[in-house]
């Protein structure tokens, strides 16, 4: 689809309005309470990348496919006992047997997320990948922010459809057969999604390319021989895929859970992303860190093992078993000095710490930013606080240490709805690409960016962040 020329009588200020306009109501839920029909800040233009930083980020898909498959193996070989036990000991933490069993079936040996979004936060050097999302919320919300901005004037990464088309193209490929029936499964847990996720779905099924119902678990009707969506008017559609939105932690609270598990199992219905909670873990960033693993990781992904490890943060698992005196946490040095012990970390200054803790997986603060701190903007009580409940949930919800990476300063315009004027924000920026996995193809259909004030330490979707697509210009970031 060709975009809008630009209207050059337009200031930004109109800009923004005409944008607020054509956002739909209620888009996104969850990001903060506004008068407007747009509860984040709008700014007038895309947020501009330069020709490099969008090549590298095209070239990560690949390498993040490798990297799920990569996990899947490993996980899968450590518990045959072929690799290192930690591997699998280590992912299977806190989970139900259920949970370990179901993600170790045959069924799904081989599956991966058919979606893929990291969490990339620009830096001075480029970029660090701070997470890992296979269940990822925004598809909608980018998909229907690229349409308004086109309608402005301004081509955007994967245009119109890159969302539409990536998905779609992903559903297909789950099925095994063009134009699938798919339901999208929407838990209670997860209902800030279901907005922009029906967007997504009517935008596709308007295309043609497939047929794509949004629904309550309650709405998935079960038989023997297949799964179905039943419609607001009691008609019921067999369906080809079930793409989760749901959490694996929340299963219990998802009705019908055990009926789209027993299907999948069976293979009545193909289920993405598939249930296979260790491929959830932001510990596996440890995993690919841990130096006794380098040679398996570098068979496994070949020249993607350098590149993931510089831009995966240096993390570790806060496991509470004592070392020997001699020994220390491998990687971890605080003014030039190995850390041999967690309680190691509990005297350095603020300066010196410049880590985050937060809960791997597997809970329901591991995800939206739930559950993180960061250390150096805590008190000394606070720090030690942090480390010692970390390592006490070692058992139920194991954490992560993570180096932390401060993102770069941005100026980026935005429309200023006190003052009725374009104001600039002075903030930090996290790109969301979306990546969306057809066999072995990735394609990129879209990235999200958030830019947040740069007071603040964590970036995510929230009212004083400003929202918008990215596009690409030899002067951008």
């Amino acid at each position: 689809m060709g975009c809008t020329a630009l209207d050059p009588t337009m200031t930004p200020r109109d800009q923004a309005l005409f944008l607020n306009e054509k956002m739909p109501v209620g888009l996104f839920g969850g990001v903060g309470v506004d008068e407007s029909r747009v509860a984040w800040r709008l700014s007038p233009e895309p947020f501009w990348i330069s020709p490099a930083t969008y090549a590298a980020i095209e070239a990560l898909g690949p390498d993040l496919l490798k990297f799920y498959r990569s996990l899947a193996a490993l996980y899968q070989r450590s518990a045959r006992g072929t690799a290192p036990a930690f591997i699998a000991e280590y992912l299977d933490l806190g989970k139900p047997e259920s949970m370990v069993k179901l993600g170790r079936q045959n069924r799904f040996k081989s599956e991966v997320p058919g979606v893929i979004r990291p969490d990339l936060i620009l830096t001075s050097d480029g970029f660090i990948a701070s997470e890992l999302d296979s269940v990822p919320g925004g598809m909608g919300f980018v998909g229907a922010m690229a349409l308004a901005y086109c309608q402005l004037g301004y081509d955007t990464i994967g245009d119109t459809d890159g969302m539409l088309d990536g998905l779609a193209a992903m559903l297909a490929a789950t099925a095994g057969k063009p134009r699938p029936t798919t339901a999208i499964v929407v838990s209670d847990e997860a209902g800030d999604y279901r907005a922009e996720l029906q967007w997504i779905a009517d935008a596709i099924n308007a295309k043609g390319a497939a047929a794509t119902y949004v629904c309550r678990p309650e709405e998935i009707v079960f038989t023997e021989d297949a799964l179905f969506v039943r419609l607001p008017g009691g008609e019921e559609i067999k369906i080809d895929v079930l793409y989760r939105n749901f959490e694996l932690f929340d299963l219990l609270n998802v009705p019908k859970q055990d009926l789209m598990l027993y299907a999948a199992r069976h293979n009545r219905v193909k289920m993405t992303p598939p249930p296979k909670a260790h491929l959830e873990e932001k510990l596996s960033f440890a995993l690919l860190h841990h130096g006794a693993l380098a040679k398996l990781w570098r068979a496994e992904l070949g020249d993607a093992f350098d590149r993931l490890r510089a831009i995966f943060p240096q993390t570790w698992i806060l496991d509470p078993r004592p070392l020997p005196p001699q020994a220390s946490i491998t990687g971890l040095v605080a003014g030039d000095e190995p850390i041999g012990s967690w309680s190691a970390l509990v005297p350095l200054g603020k300066s010196e710490r410049d880590f985050v803790v937060k809960p791997s997986g597997f809970s329901e603060l591991a995800w939206g930013s739930r559950g993180v701190k960061v250390a150096n903007d805590l008190t000394k009580d606070d720090w030690q606080k942090a480390l010692d409940e970390a390592l006490a949930s070692y058992g139920k919800t194991p954490y992560v240490l993570q180096r932390f990476h401060k993102g770069k300063r941005v100026k980026v315009p935005y429309f200023d709805r006190k003052s009725d004027a374009i104001a600039e924000l002075d903030g930090r920026v996290r790109l969301c690409p979306y990546y969306f996995v057809a066999k072995d193809e990735v394609k990129l259909g879209g990235i999200l960016a958030t830019i947040a004030p740069a007071d603040k330490r964590l970036i995510h979707g929230m009212a004083d962040a400003i929202m918008s697509p990215c596009a690409v210009r030899e002067n951008g970031y």
